[in-house]
């Protein structure tokens, strides 16, 4: 188990669709990276950043932002807080 420290959060991607509205299968090259993940774990936040996300929640986050990380044979991100953007309801 991987666990976040302070104000970190780990994430997975959604995976990107494969198919448009119109049903065109898209290759690997069209598809834009998912920018979507949900949280897997959150750290305790730290005296300056409470953390505001919590596990299950699903958001968009910052392009470049965090580390990529594989942990038995999962992919995860590992980034600050600060670097999601949203939480989607």
């Amino acid at each position: 188990m991987i666990k976040p420290l302070g104000n970190r959060v780990l994430i997975k991607k959604v995976e990107a669709e494969e198919k448009t509205q119109g049903g065109l299968i898209l290759t690997s090259t069209a598809k834009e990276q998912p920018q979507v993940a949900e949280v897997v774990a959150v750290g305790p936040g730290t005296e300056d950043e409470k953390m505001e996300v919590k596990v299950g929640d699903k958001v968009i986050f910052s392009k470049y932002g965090g580390t990529d990380v594989k942990f038995e044979g999962e992919e995860y991100t590992i980034m600050s807080q600060s670097d999601i953007l949203a939480v989607i309801e």
